[in-house]
């Protein structure tokens, strides 16, 4: 199969032909060639080079006086050779020009460009070259500020179709919606698991399954006639033959021939390395405009797309008959893909579906590995009624950890609570008020994570999950009250190692019976004696005034019976508080 060299468009939607003729203000009337509303233009150029093909990248819209036109050219064959030029360049249109040089189009260059297929239109005088090629920039502006608008409705769309019940359907159908054509999630055994929209050919259906087990076999199958260029369209040089072989591929037939490069960057300023307006100088290569008339810059370019955070997913594209089809690779390794067909391809519908391919790889990211399912079997089995040390298997083997977070200088979020779980290694995350808890295998020993101040408990068993979360929640504590990153439970082993624990929660319940019914009570004087007596402290470690401090402490004293400044009693408490 012969390889389709594409032209160095520019990276804007290209503008209908039939858009610029209707502008009234230009006069523009077509007198030869075809009539296609597909037939699009990427550029205005004007060169009054007797060949322009060295100088033209195609899909240019090429405007001339006739300058260069001999006396005798009528009677030869130069107007049929001029025109196979610019055909062979990969020309758009031609634009002539009426006067100061021509009163009318030569009739022999309007039969050569009906032979050719070059569509042939007539400038009236009193519409200057560079005024025609700022319509075409407006127009290009405002068509690309439509598509950004298009991406921009698209995405916000895709993002709550993917909070719905349904999620992958969706998706897939807010996607073949916006695309206008058909959408189907791939499985990582290649069967279509779910699709949307139009339903195609069997031909059709065939070529994108076989073009998604392709991208699924490869990796990055992406061909480079797909990806976007890394340099501007002018950034190859000009000016030369060999430069403009390599970018002749009859960019006048329709918008197809605009690739995904198209779908971001910014306007191109107009190429005038070979322009005079309509009054050219001598040198035809290198004269600026004569007329000495102001011309318009270029609008402004739009601003470029929304980006994403995550590179964009491995992706390729084919043709079947007039369908275009695309297939996106979701994630890393997992095997599922994304296809897509329809009977247009708009500059914009490679963004949309990346997006799209983004939030479907994070949607079945967590069903291929089996995890999410394992954690929701977890949680039922717990509401039902099983013990942790049932469940524990199902979300890892060893032991855990309990972490307690709180950001530094704001409450938590949901974003800033999963990014926590994923720095921890663990997606068990539960996001309270004002404390972030993890639950992390004991496998992974937590490290301080910037932003955050942590609290880690001891590694324990399934059925001691509760007890641990009171230790993660204690060391946050004294954490946040020793300004530090992060402070562990049980450091290192005391003396109450050598009490049974049976023994240690009984003697624990007779001392701290006076306080039982009043946690706040409990709390606040397992913090005090923690900083050992700071009212200051124990009031930042609990959020509360230091006058509530020392009101909960007298009142814990005179609860207790106790003189809460001897250090024996303290000793005591702190042994009781531990184990109660």
């Amino acid at each position: 199969m012969p390889e389709t060299i594409t032209p160095a468009v520019p990276p804007t939607p290209p503008v209908p032909l039939s858009a610029l003729l209707a502008r009234e203000d230009l006069g523009l009337r077509q007198i030869a060639g075809p009539s296609d509303p597909s037939l699009v233009i990427h550029w205005a150029h004007t060169s009054e080079m007797a060949d322009p093909y060295p100088y033209l990248l195609g899909g240019e819209l090429l405007l001339t006086a006739g300058v260069h036109v001999p006396e005798a050219a009528g009677s030869g064959t130069y107007f049929d050779e001029y025109v196979s030029r610019i055909v062979a360049a990969g020309g758009a249109a031609l634009g002539f020009g009426l006067a100061p040089v021509h009163d009318t189009v030569p009739r022999a260059l309007v039969a050569a460009c009906e032979r050719h297929g070059l569509p042939l239109l007539e400038v009236p005088p009193q519409t200057t070259f560079s005024g025609v090629a700022r319509a075409v920039w407006q127009l290009m502006a405002q068509a690309r500020l439509a598509e950004l608008r298009r991406v921009t409705e698209a995405q916000q769309s895709l993002a709550s179709a993917a909070a719905r019940p349904d999620p992958v359907r969706s998706v897939l159908r807010r996607l073949a919606r916006h695309v206008s054509g058909h959408a189907v999630l791939y499985g990582p055994d290649g069967t279509a698991l779910a699709a949307a929209g139009r339903e195609p050919a069997d031909e059709v259906r065939s070529a994108l399954a076989g073009l998604a087990t392709v991208v699924r076999a490869t990796g990055d199958p992406a061909p480079e006639a797909d990806r976007a260029p890394e340099a501007g369209p002018h950034a190859t040089g000009g000016g030369t033959a060999d430069r403009a072989a390599a970018t002749r591929a009859g960019a006048h037939r329709t918008a197809g021939a605009t690739r995904a490069g198209t779908e971001s960057g910014v306007l191109p300023a107009p190429d005038h390395s070979a322009t005079p307006d309509r009054f050219p100088a001598p040198d035809h290569s290198a004269a600026p405009p004569a007329s000495g008339r102001p011309t318009a810059a270029p609008p402004a370019p739009a601003p470029p797309p929304p980006t994403l955070s995550r590179p964009l997913p491995a992706s390729a594209t084919d043709t079947v008959g007039s369908t275009h089809l695309a297939v996106y690779a979701l994630g890393a390794g997992e095997g599922f893909v994304l296809g897509m067909a329809g009977a247009r391809r708009e500059p914009g519908d490679h963004t949309i579906a990346s997006v799209a391919a983004v939030l479907l790889s994070l949607l079945t990211g967590e069903h291929h590995s089996g995890a999410g399912a394992a954690r929701s079997s977890a949680l039922v089995r717990l509401l039902l009624g099983a013990s942790p040390e049932a469940v524990a298997p199902l979300l890892g083997e060893g032991g855990w950890v309990v972490v307690h977070a709180r950001p530094e200088g704001q409450r938590p979020d949901a974003v800033a609570a999963s990014a926590l779980g994923a720095a921890l290694g663990s997606p068990l995350v539960d996001l309270a008020d004002d404390v972030v808890r993890v639950l992390v295998p004991g496998g992974r020993l937590p490290e301080p994570q910037a932003g955050w101040t942590l609290g880690v408990s001891a590694a324990v068993a399934p059925r001691e999950w509760a007890a641990a979360d009171g230790q993660a929640a204690r060391a946050l504590a004294r954490a946040r009250a020793t300004r530090a990153p992060l402070v562990r439970h049980g450091a290192r082993p005391g003396w109450d190692a050598l009490v049974p624990r049976a023994d240690a929660e009984a003697h624990a319940r007779a001392v701290l019976a006076p306080l039982a019914g009043r946690p706040e009570l409990a709390e606040t004087l397992r913090n005090w004696l923690a900083l050992h007596g700071s009212w200051d402290r124990t009031a930042v470690a609990l959020d509360v005034h230091r006058n509530t401090v020392r009101q909960r402490i007298a009142r814990c004293a005179v609860l207790l019976d106790a003189d809460l400044d001897d250090p024996d009693v303290r000793m005591e408490l702190w042994f009781a508080l531990r184990h109660g």
